[in-house]
């Protein structure tokens, strides 16, 4: 598969078979995704896998802001929740920020991460879908996501049960300008 082939073949899946992703698959996915390009190679992004009873906890109590969201926390195998260490990205050593975005900058580099991961798994063969909608303190609690870090995303994670096709997308007229 090409790198074309890859992005636009992606698609966010939210139905998922009843199969078990392995421990393996998924340090191949993490392995290639540790190659997302970051501020000064900071490498900040952290994943957790969460599957079992503490999957289905999240799904309960910490995404009825979404309700949908549930439903696909609980019909995904695994659960990846993306957490990124604070402080790093976008910052000098002595805590002075180098660019004017100052602490945005993390979250620049955990949406790269966020989307390299997706992409390597869909390589793999397997689907995702990228949740933003979600009790962020409920999650740290229950997952014991320590201080230095945050929580960024959660990307629900199995072999695709559907083959959505691909949304209408934007004209490259509308999207790119030249001055």
């Amino acid at each position: 598969m090409t790198a074309k082939e890859c992005i636009k073949g992606r698609r966010s899946i939210r139905k998922f078979k009843d199969q078990k992703v392995s421990g393996e698959l998924l340090s191949g996915i993490v392995e290639t995704a540790s190659y997302s390009p970051s501020w000064k190679h900071t490498q900040i992004t952290r994943y957790i896998a969460v599957d079992g009873e503490k999957k289905e906890q999240i799904a309960d109590s910490c995404a009825e802001m979404f309700a949908n969201n549930g439903v696909i926390i609980k019909n995904a195998p695994v659960l990846m929740v993306l957490t990124y260490i604070k402080g790093r990205s976008g910052y000098e050593r002595d805590g002075s920020f180098t660019t004017s975005k100052g602490d945005r900058w993390q979250m620049f580099d955990a949406g790269v991460a966020c989307q390299t991961f997706c992409l390597a798994a869909h390589e793999y063969g397997l689907g995702t879908v990228i949740m933003g909608v979600f009790d962020e303190s409920g999650i740290s609690s229950l997952l014991d996501i320590p201080k230095e870090r945050e929580l960024a995303a959660l990307i629900a994670l199995g072999y695709p049960d559907i083959e959505p096709s691909a949304p209408k997308r934007k004209t490259v007229e509308d999207l790119l300008q030249y001055r």
